[in-house]
């Protein structure tokens, strides 16, 4: 069967299409996060200790930021749907490996690969853009963020049900065979995609289909210095994303302590709660269509700093945390959709590099929120976090209040 080759000018991508990008971009991801619920269980079969594993979640994490880095960015010179099913097929042999784990090294090693290789979820949503008519781009870069966002939320629930009835290792099988089928859907059903559309680099000046690997690394940084809007929205997504990981990383210690003293199984059921940011980000891609974007972030960033001030005022009730988690979770994930309807608007050149330089700014935002708020919270307790937490998306704010910025390299980028 011939599979056709799209290109962005093209009138748009079919419903069913983006479905199944959509599922497939959250089956994806979610093979960073089953191991989560599952490190004492492997460490006991293993006989290693806890912090051994978690130097094994944190390897997930490393492979998964080294596969955005050096693969990511290759959607922009070659076919895109070829591509991910390379991905896919590294991503169920490590899962494999991961199954079949004998000893502690292995597992570290098959860990790394699945992050590396579960960098395919990233690779679906510049492959929405991409083919999404102009005017429908935010709302299918929304549709599959929702997935994506729906495969990390229910990616813990699941590893733990399974490993209790199963086994861990009968959850990576799963997981193997799931990247086996997504791979055989994918190639029946993605388009070709020639990441390499006619015309001239933005980062690099040369044209996309001369561009060498090496060049096209090296452009992430020329991108970054060349288009303000990117710069803009990194920031805003990094300080989102901090806000959001200060509050998910202190949750457990807060409902640990007096009046709340709830254990962990109460901290796993929060989120769930968590929907309520998958059920927005459509929405925000459909906003993000119709309105001024920068109008969108500004709006997520007061919802986001709203959310702060609930914890702050009811966190200790599990009513406030609930209200101040709907806003938190909605407001962070409208935003990041937002921004990232912004950055896929700028250059259909660029756009699985610049969804790394924006991607991985907004990993660095989490990681940098996670370690400020534990230091607050050792010296200040849930009301340093809090204080915390708000600075975050008020800086952001603060950045918007600047003109808007001018439309860099992208003739037709958005605002």
């Amino acid at each position: 069967m011939r599979v056709p080759e799209v290109r962005a000018a093209d009138a748009g991508i079919a419903r069913g299409l983006l479905a199944i990008m959509s599922v497939a971009a959250g089956l994806t991801i979610a093979n960073i996060y089953y191991i989560q619920p599952l490190l004492a269980e492997i460490g006991r079969t293993l006989s290693v200790s806890a912090t051994a594993m978690g130097v094994v979640a944190t390897l997930g994490q490393l492979g998964f930021a080294a596969g955005m880095v050096f693969v990511v960015p290759l959607g922009d010179i070659t076919d895109r749907r070829r591509l991910i099913l390379v991905m896919l097929c590294g991503a169920a042999a490590s899962l494999a490996s991961i199954a079949l784990a004998p000893s502690y090294a292995w597992l570290a090693a098959a860990i790394f690969c699945v992050g590396f290789f579960s960098v395919g979820a990233q690779m679906f949503v510049p492959f929405a853009a991409h083919l999404a008519a102009p005017a429908r781009r935010g709302a299918a870069v929304g549709i599959v963020m929702s997935g994506l966002l729906t495969g990390i939320l229910l990616s813990r629930t699941a590893s733990g049900y399974v490993a209790t009835t199963a086994g861990w290792r009968s959850m990576y099988w799963i997981a193997a065979g799931l990247m086996l089928a997504l791979a055989a859907v994918s190639a029946l059903m993605l388009p070709r995609s020639a990441g390499t559309d006619a015309g001239t680099d933005a980062g690099t000046g040369a044209s996309t289909n001369q561009l060498s690997y090496r060049r096209l690394l090296g452009s992430l940084w020329r991108l970054t210095q060349s288009e303000p809007v990117l710069r803009e929205s990194a920031f805003a997504g990094a300080m989102l994303f901090a806000s959001f990981s200060a509050f998910w990383s202190m949750l457990s210690f807060r409902l640990e302590t007096p009046p709340l003293e709830y254990g962990s199984q109460v901290a796993g059921l929060f989120g769930l709660v968590g929907a309520a940011g998958v059920a927005a980000a459509p929405f925000a891609g459909r906003l993000a269509d119709r309105l001024d974007p920068r109008i969108n972030l500004r709006v997520t960033l007061a919802v986001a700093t709203l959310a702060w001030l609930v914890f702050a005022l009811v966190g200790h009730t599990i009513p406030g945390l609930v209200a101040g988690v709907l806003l938190l979770d909605v407001g962070v994930q409208a935003g990041h959709v937002t921004n990232l309807s912004r950055v896929h608007s700028l250059s259909p050149e660029a756009r699985n590099r610049l969804t790394t330089v924006y991607m991985g700014t907004f990993f660095v935002g989490g990681a940098m929120g996670t370690a400020i708020a534990a230091y607050a919270w050792s010296r200040w307790g849930w009301s340093g976090v809090c204080a915390v937490g708000v600075t975050m998306p008020l800086l952001a704010s603060i950045a918007l209040l600047r003109p808007s910025p001018g439309r860099g390299f992208a003739k037709g980028a958005a605002r």
